[in-house]
């Protein structure tokens, strides 16, 4: 299975980064196309019809500014859809609000503005369901993380030993 990255417009790419670096380091295969719900709607929902034929198992959805580009993804397929909204105006709140509020019946999941890498993670986690080589990895990073957490507040607390009145 694949991850399916689409972007409304080629400025997204820059933001998408983290995403592709983090798909490519668990070695999940991933293919990026510039979609636009508003400039292309019906080449971006014939897209999203066939990405299951397609072998892709999770559709990744970012654009700024309107950003409805996951929910007509989310629209025309039952794959996850994960939105990331890109915080090209308003501090990224209007592409906030635009992907996270959506219909009952038609979910996205939505990160943070400018979300790339948890995205990503998102994805890894959904395809980990059926993969178990993912599944050990992603469990193989949390703890790295704990363990890198802890390490850090040792020398913390080293650097700022507790005063006794």
């Amino acid at each position: 299975m694949k991850v399916a990255v689409i972007v409304g417009s080629e400025s997204d790419l820059p933001i998408m980064e983290k995403c592709f670096s983090t798909l490519r380091a668990y070695g999940v295969p991933f293919e990026v196309k510039i979609m636009s719900a508003h400039r292309t709607p019906e080449e971006a929902a014939v897209y999203v019809r066939n990405a299951r034929d397609n072998n892709v198992g999770v559709i990744i959805a970012a654009a700024g500014m309107a950003a409805h580009l996951a929910g007509a993804a989310a629209a025309n397929t039952v794959l996850p859809v994960i939105g990331v909204p890109v915080g090209a105006s308003l501090g990224g709140l209007d592409a906030l609000l635009s992907t996270v509020q959506m219909p009952s019946g038609i979910p996205v999941a939505t990160v943070a503005v400018d979300g790339a890498r948890n995205a990503a993670l998102l994805a890894v986690e959904i395809l980990a369901v059926s993969d178990e080589k993912l599944y050990s990895k992603l469990v193989e990073e949390r703890e790295a993380n704990r363990r890198a957490v802890l390490a850090k507040s040792d020398e913390i607390s080293k650097k700022y030993p507790e005063v006794k009145a």
